[in-house]
């Protein structure tokens, strides 16, 4: 049997243990005057040392912007045309990263890997005298909620990662990244409705459309939270909740809007022209169902111009011809710009001649051809649209299908200048709208001390004054609703951030123009117009309508260019909707043709009114003929194929008709819109 071997025990000797009480004794006299240091410290300076401490996690983290959410834009329909997404700015602490400089390389490391950012700019930033030890700096705006989890991610893998634990440990050191809330701005349709849309600045700027318009209505007020420390030296901390913006409901229709825009983008890259506006409004309340003013742009992108010019040109823009360039874009057209109307204003001329008792619906008028002014052998001659020949005996009809300026004259001259100036009052030309648009225009009109015998002959066939789309197409609207003035407006309700109704904007009407008798020979007129006059171009198979061609010559008279329109609206006897079209310059050697107008007009009605579940009201045995579109247009439609009806030249060169007044430079321009809502509703008038 053998026997273990036991290990010798090591006993302490009394050196040793001496030599242990006092290592024991040294450390234990550290521990007590550490103690004592800081019970010191933090009886004189500790208070002083925390609120450093907390003020720094304040400044990061407690003293914080809640931002608020922009309000929605809406149509009629509820499809959303604009809307604020939460995003995230990524905000870099460089004091924090650099008082632990092993976290410099991996917290950069994290952010030129995750979030794409420049590594020599976090480098600058970290060693810079100016930002070195700044506490905010935004180093990348706006992430989505998906970069911003990748990002948390990386920095925080878990322990199933798969990762060593060295590069564990590395991610461990990221610091001093953290995200500051914020909202972006977005038009899930991109161009449509640009004009009329508008875009914000920033969060909370705007001065483009309905965003500028309503921009103090769709901001918000942003939340706060913060701290503070106490007598206790503790953290108070403080929420305020931001308030979100309203959002606003309008009175257009996207389905709409795109079959005007879809026409209107064929028409300028078949033909083109300086500039093409579109406007259908509802007579019976103002409201502006579509709208289509100029320059394509994506909202989302607004300073991008290449949908309007070419790289080179961009190229060759300075500072001063870039900014011209975007307000030139981002203008309005059917809004902001005064022009010569030409000839669409007849009927509503001859309306108010009719209401005033200048002339009565029995009258007969000879065109011979133009019309003298002066005294003889230093006599002004002005033209008919047909000169050298000439219409004849026209009765009021006649005068309107066939756009007989001589006839207008006419009745120009038994109204007298005074009446005529009355009549542009009270149809508001000269006047703004009200329409709640930034940067609406006014035109200007003659007034009793330049307005001669010539001005108020051509005036009568809207040449020598100017005013706006939205003027013209609102006056329309009464001269063929019955005679009620209505004011202009887009936004029909205001909701509040829970979708709750905060304000219904009823129809405003603020006037009677004419009676309802005479806003039905108009209406009758103007049908005789599309059945066998100048406008018949845009007849739509199977409904009735009315409509007046316009062709104005441009200053300087003679230089061959014109400004081509027509208004038309459907069906006669109940109108659900008035069209304006407007073709500035078409891009063709003769311009002074208003066809390409009615070319447009015709193409948006044949898809319009069956959108809009207008009935037709001339169908035989309940079934629609095709209507024959333009040529350009074929293919475009599914409702409507073929090519138009041959139109009407309707206006020549007339170098005697007087350019119109200058504009009163000294303005005040301060209120875009000066025209004051005071007048009444529909209901508070009767109507409903």
């Amino acid at each position: 049997m053998s026997t273990r071997r036991r290990r010798p025990v090591k006993k302490i000797n009394y050196n040793m243990k001496k030599k242990l009480a006092v290592l024991f004794s040294l450390v234990l006299l550290a521990l007590v005057g550490l103690v004592a240091r800081i019970t010191y410290i933090n009886a004189t300076s500790g208070s002083k040392y925390r609120k450093q401490v907390l003020s720094q996690a304040q400044q990061k983290y407690e003293n914080q912007t809640l931002p608020a959410k922009r309000g929605d834009i809406y149509d009629r329909n509820g499809n959303i045309l604009a809307t604020s997404n939460k995003v995230y700015n990524v905000i870099l602490d460089c004091l924090e990263v650099n008082e632990d400089q092993d976290a410099v390389e991996p917290t950069i490391k994290a952010l030129t890997e995750v979030l794409g950012l420049d590594e020599s700019e976090m480098r600058k930033l970290l060693t810079d005298d100016d930002t070195k030890s700044s506490q905010y700096q935004i180093v990348k705006k706006q992430i989505s909620m998906d970069d911003k989890k990748a990002f948390e991610e990386y920095e925080d893998p878990g322990k199933d990662s798969g990762l060593t634990d060295t590069q564990l440990k590395e991610r461990s050191r990221i610091t001093g990244v953290w995200f500051e809330e914020d909202y972006l701005r977005t038009y899930p349709f991109n161009e449509t409705a640009c004009d009329t849309i508008g875009f914000t600045l920033s969060r909370d700027v705007a001065d483009i459309g309905l965003e500028g318009y309503y921009n103090a209505t769709l901001t918000g007020v942003d939340g706060r939270q913060y701290g503070y420390i106490n007598n206790n030296s503790d953290v108070e901390q403080t929420i305020i909740e931001p308030a979100d913006g309203k959002s606003i409901e309008t009175s257009l229709d996207l389905g709409l809007q795109q079959i005007v825009e879809k026409y209107v983008n064929t028409f300028k890259e078949k033909m083109g022209a300086k500039n093409v506006g579109v406007i259908i409004e509802d007579p019976k309340t103002g409201e502006i169902m579509a709208m289509d003013g100029g320059d394509r742009y994506d909202l989302n992108d607004p300073r991008d111009l290449s949908n309007v010019y070419s790289e080179s040109e961009i190229a060759a823009m300075n500072d001063e011809q870039t900014v011209e360039a975007l307000n030139g874009m981002w203008s309005n057209f059917c809004v902001t710009d005064a022009y010569e109307p030409g000839s669409v204003v007849k009927p509503i001329v001859m309306s108010s001649a009719l209401e005033m008792g200048a002339i009565s619906e029995t009258d007969n008028f000879v065109c011979d051809g133009g019309q003298s002014f002066g005294a003889e052998g230093a006599a002004t001659f002005i033209k008919c649209a047909v000169w050298p020949d000439a219409h004849g005996t026209e009765t009021l009809s006649d005068v309107i299908a066939n756009s007989c300026n001589d006839g207008m004259m006419q009745i120009a001259a038994r109204m007298g200048k005074d009446n005529f100036l009355k009549t542009q009052s009270t149809f508001n030309f000269g006047t703004r709208t009200g329409i709640d648009l930034p940067n609406e225009g006014s035109g200007v009109v003659h007034t009793s001390e330049t307005m001669g015998e010539t001005e108020l002959a051509c005036s009568a066939f809207g040449q020598g004054y100017t005013l706006t789309m939205i003027q013209e197409i609102n006056a329309m609207c009464s001269v063929i609703n019955g005679g009620y003035y209505y004011q202009p407006h887009l936004v029909t309700r205001i909701k509040d951030s829970s979708g709750g109704i905060v304000k219904t904007v009823s129809p405003t009407l603020m006037k009677q123009t004419i009676s309802e008798e005479i806003s039905a020979d108009i209406r009758s007129y103007m049908a005789a117009s599309v059945d066998h006059g100048t406008s018949r171009t845009s007849k739509v198979q199977g409904y009735s309508s009315g409509g007046k061609t316009g062709t104005a010559e441009k200053l300087p008279r003679g230089n061959g260019k014109y400004l081509v329109s027509f208004i038309g609206f459907a069906p006669v006897d109940d109108p659900a909707l008035v069209i304006y079209v407007v073709v500035d310059e078409p891009n063709v050697e003769d311009q002074a043709s208003s066809t390409y107008a009615q070319y447009i007009a015709q193409g948006i009605l044949s898809e319009a009114l069956p959108y809009l579940n207008v009935q037709p009201d001339e169908a035989e045995d309940g079934e629609v003929p095709t209507t024959e579109l333009w040529d350009i247009f074929n293919g475009i439609s599914d409702s409507a194929t073929g090519s138009a009806a041959d139109g009407q030249k309707e206006a020549i060169s007339n170098e005697d008709v007087p350019s119109p007044p200058e504009e009163d430079s000294e303005e005040d321009t301060e209120n875009n819109n000066d025209m004051q809502s005071d007048g009444l509703t529909n209901e508070e008038a009767g109507l409903e």
